[in-house]
């Protein structure tokens, strides 16, 4: 491409073709002399020569450099020369724009332009002393790309001066990635600080779980009053109830044990209206009942008894399996007459008053304990239940005999972290950055659920968002300027960070992420930033989320005395199954914490539904055997 294009090879590509016409008696009379047939006697400060305009000034140099190498040119053999001269240059400045156009457009796609404005900087003796060259350049360059406004600006000793910018600019992107790395500094934590976490959350268990400290213990280590998990002949129809938003589920869960062991599940979705959320609690059971009763008819069960298990995802103080104190409403709901009394006495209450069913209500469930039990049906090894997405909770298998708040020293029973809650008590003071106390501040709680908030995917698009604006009022991002949707409070959704982090997501795809968020100008550089913030954060909540596993599973192995835990975490949440990573840094951290246990992880398949019927099916096992 060299070759056709510069100074170099300008004039012998001209005195080729001259010695190509002569010898097929087009000019010189057929003459060819050795002058005309020595390599590199007509050079390209000859072509510039040739080509200059003015007063027949380029014909009169083609016949001074001609009768040089020994021609006797005529008129018409100086004007053939100086047309030979013009092709040669005018295909070199075309291919040049050609190539040029192309860098262009790539540029403009890059920055997803309908139309690009830049400046060119050129250097070079063709373009700065070739009396056509230039102007051809610039002219072709405008006819290919006419989307591209193109300034053309010429150098001024690139080599010199050029070499002194370079260190410049280099200069100033040291400093500015040194102050993004003090800036990131304090979301990234050290292994020590992460053992740190661990052991200040197992002491945080201890707190929860001892009747001593309970009422003050940011860990509030629920008994849940699930004696067991699933051991594969959990037998029959139960039906699930699964309340936790504006929808509610009913769900007819066909459990089969055996060789054939198999769960079918059949299950319909209710709306509850914002008047019935915020209505009175008869209202809100009444309604809840008639969804029932569509249920069993629909699936053609009208007037049958069934084992009922009832997920309730709401603040809840169990004080036995079949009962649950609503302690507050959240997500909305504002239903009187609710709050500090036992819920499931308000649905047997609304079935009463329908007189059209009974049914056996055995368990209230909450989710965490749900995902724990769905993995266990296919896994006897899961005694731990992991929920990572909106928001974020844990729950194991405890020994009896630690959980003061319950009489009994026998058996097992599963625990209800509510680990959200984690740092409430300042635990986690010296691990926040200024980004978390700014989100804490601006969120519908203050000072509560410290842990989720450094967590969970209800949090980490905004502490993104706090990071960026930091970079950007210190000019290290968007040349400085926020826009106001950046302004805007929780418009940097989580699920952006999943796909911002995505090995398979293109540098413009990311732009395109990044325009949505009203920032029309980003560049590449900014998309790497982006990504760069993105990942620090994520992998800062998965190795948190990992410090506070490792705790919960070392305590397992410890209550049993073991040197060694085989154990399976069952998991579910949208940040854990969706992020490209999250699950990958998750189970390092746990591996590096808790050596002596060999952790696997299963994701569940619907634990408020299936999770919930599953519960009532073990509570109705263990309540037969204690029967015979």
């Amino acid at each position: 491409f060299e070759k056709m294009i510069s100074g170099f090879y300008m004039g012998e590509l001209v005195r080729l073709i001259l010695v190509k016409m002569a010898k097929e008696q087009m000019i010189f009379q057929g003459q060819v002399t050795p002058g005309l047939l020595t390599r590199g006697s007509f050079n390209t400060g000859h072509v510039s020569a040739i080509e200059d305009d003015r007063d027949n000034a380029g014909l009169l140099a083609a016949e001074t450099l001609l009768r040089g190498l020994g021609l006797s040119p005529s008129t018409e053999d100086c004007v053939a020369t100086q047309r030979v001269c013009q092709v040669v240059s005018s295909r070199s400045a075309h291919l040049c724009a050609a190539s040029l156009v192309s860098v262009l457009r790539q540029i403009r796609d890059n920055k997803a332009a309908e139309k690009l404005r830049t400046t060119i900087g050129v250097d070079g003796s063709v373009y700065k002393n070739h009396p056509q060259f230039a102007r051809k350049l610039h002219k072709m360059v405008r006819r290919l790309a006419p989307d591209c406004d193109v300034r053309f600006l010429s150098s001024g000793d690139g080599s010199g001066k050029g070499a002194a910018m370079v260190t410049a600019v280099a200069y100033r992107l040291a400093m500015q990635h040194a102050e993004r790395q003090r800036i990131l500094e304090p979301l990234r934590l050290g292994r020590e600080q992460l053992l740190e976490v661990k052991r200040r959350l197992e002491e945080a268990m201890e707190q929860g779980l001892a009747k001593e400290t309970h009422q003050q213990a940011s860990l509030k280590m629920l008994p849940t009053y699930v004696r067991a998990t699933p051991d594969g002949t959990e037998h029959g129809d139960f039906l699930a109830l699964d309340l936790g938003g504006t929808n509610f589920r009913v769900l007819l869960v066909r459990l089969r044990s055996g060789k054939k062991r198999s769960v079918e599940m059949h299950n319909k979705i209710y709306s509850i209206p914002q008047e019935t959320m915020q209505g009175t609690g008869e209202e809100l059971f009444d309604h809840i009942v008639q969804c029932i009763a569509d249920f069993l008819e629909y699936m053609g069960m009208k007037g049958a008894v069934l084992p009922l298990g009832f997920t309730f995802s709401f603040p809840c103080q169990q004080r036995q399996l079949d009962q649950g104190i609503l302690l507050r409403w959240t997500k909305g709901f504002k239903a009187t007459g609710c709050e500090g009394v036992d819920v499931v006495t308000l649905l047997k209450d609304a079935i009463r008053r329908k007189e059209k069913f009974d049914l056996d209500v055995v368990a209230l469930v909450n989710d965490t304990v749900g995902t724990m039990m769905t993995c266990g049906y296919e896994d006897p090894l899961c005694e731990v239940g992991l929920i990572v997405g909106t928001g974020t909770n844990a729950c194991y298998m405890e020994e009896v005999r630690n959980v003061e708040l319950v009489e009994g020293d026998e058996g097992r029973m599963c625990v209800n972290m509510e680990w959200g809650a984690f740092g409430d008590g300042g635990e986690l003071d010296e691990l926040c950055a200024e980004f978390d106390r700014v989100v804490d501040e601006s969120s519908n709680n203050p000072g509560k659920q410290r842990y989720e908030k450094m967590i969970s995917g209800m949090y980490l698009g905004e502490i993104v968002r706090n990071v960026l604006l930091e970079f950007t009022a210190k000019g290290l991002l968007f040349c400085g300027k926020p826009t106001e949707r950046l302004k805007t409070r929780g418009i940097f959704e989580t699920k952006f960070l999943s796909q911002i982090e995505s090995d398979r997501l293109a540098l413009r795809q990311v732009r395109s992420i990044l325009q949505h968020l009203g920032l029309t100008s980003s560049t590449c550089d900014d998309s790497i930033l982006v990504k760069e913030v993105c990942s620090v954060v994520s992998r800062r909540a998965a190795q948190l989320c990992g410090a506070g596993l490792a705790a919960v599973v070392d305590k397992v192995r410890r209550n049993r005395g073991l040197e060694h835990l085989r154990v399976t975490v069952g998991v579910d949440g949208t940040l854990y199954k969706l992020h490209p990573h999250f699950s990958g840094i998750l189970r390092e951290t746990v591996l590096d914490l808790a050596p002596g246990c060999e952790v696997s992880f299963l994701q569940s398949e619907d634990g408020s539904g299936k999770g919930a019927a599953l519960i009532t099916a073990v509570a109705c096992r263990m309540r037969d055997a204690a029967k015979h």
